[in-house]
């Protein structure tokens, strides 16, 4: 057993764990909500589009997580406003806006004259280097999403599903797709520490997908995710202990093997 307990003598292995467990949760809670919605694209254009802010925030000196959320804020309200006003389908609204907003973080980068290890690990992950503060904003943030998605699950199954009916009872249909992607760019910008801008995506949709093969609730779905997420995560963490790997690649590559797994136990029904 001394290849299991060996990590575990060193605390950043044991911080690496609980950022892995509760990312995994944060992103089952917010996951489950992309893949019912099939919104795996916002990931992918939330984890881009909050470059500008990492690259402001490096570029003025403050703290990248602010800068991130900030665009991640944007964004969200950006693409509801350009679906709104243009008429578009969301997947457009949220190409034009994330393709936008990675353009000007390429640009604003142009300007940095160098790079720290602050800004490289934000860009490209290290969930090695997570310390108890990481661990601390990032319960914080699981508890609040937990809170607000709990407190609207009804409506926003009813909006998500049946848009017309839930517009003729009179709920704020708009608000609640747009406090959606404002909830999915912060799950995303915690998840960025711990796996870098282009594989934070993965955290968000591989272990909902798996999940959603193997559960019929939405409850079942959420709780199963962060499962496979956790053990996802913690085999990835010991397989990049052992093998000397990127941490946050391999935990990619374990939650994707997970998912190749569940696609053959999958319900048949």
């Amino acid at each position: 057993m001394a290849w299991l307990t060996g990590p575990l003598e060193f605390e950043f292995f044991r911080l690496a764990l609980a950022a892995v467990a509760l990312v995994s949760v944060l992103c089952a809670l917010v996951g489950a909500w992309v893949v019912l919605r099939g919104l795996s694209y916002i990931g992918d254009a939330m984890s881009h589009a909050v470059l500008p802010g990492i690259v402001a925030a490096f570029l003025m000196k403050g703290n990248l997580l602010v800068g991130a959320l900030i665009a991640a804020v944007l964004t969200a309200l950006g693409i509801g406003a350009v679906g709104r006003q243009s008429g578009l389908k969301q997947d457009s609204a949220i190409g034009i806006v994330f393709v936008g907003m990675f353009a000007l973080g390429i640009v604003m980068l142009s300007r940095a004259s160098s790079f720290t290890t602050d800004l490289s690990n934000f860009l490209i992950g290290n969930p090695m280097g997570v310390t108890r503060a990481d661990l601390w904003s990032t319960l914080g943030v699981t508890l609040l999403v937990g809170a607000l998605l709990t407190a609207v699950q009804k409506e926003l199954l009813l909006a998500s599903f049946d848009p017309t009916e839930a517009r003729a009872i009179g709920l704020p249909v708009r608000l609640l797709e747009s406090g959606l992607l404002i909830v999915i760019g912060l799950v995303v910008v915690m998840t960025v520490q711990l796996v870098g801008t282009t594989l934070s995506v993965s955290l968000l949709i591989t272990s909902s997908a798996a999940a959603r093969l193997l559960a019929r609730s939405l409850k079942k779905m959420i709780g199963l995710a962060a499962l496979l997420g956790v053990l996802g995560g913690t085999a990835g963490l010991y397989a990049s202990y052992y093998l000397n790997t990127a941490p946050g690649a391999t935990i990619v590559l374990m939650n994707t093997a997970i998912f190749l797994l569940a696609l053959l136990l999958r319900r048949r029904d």
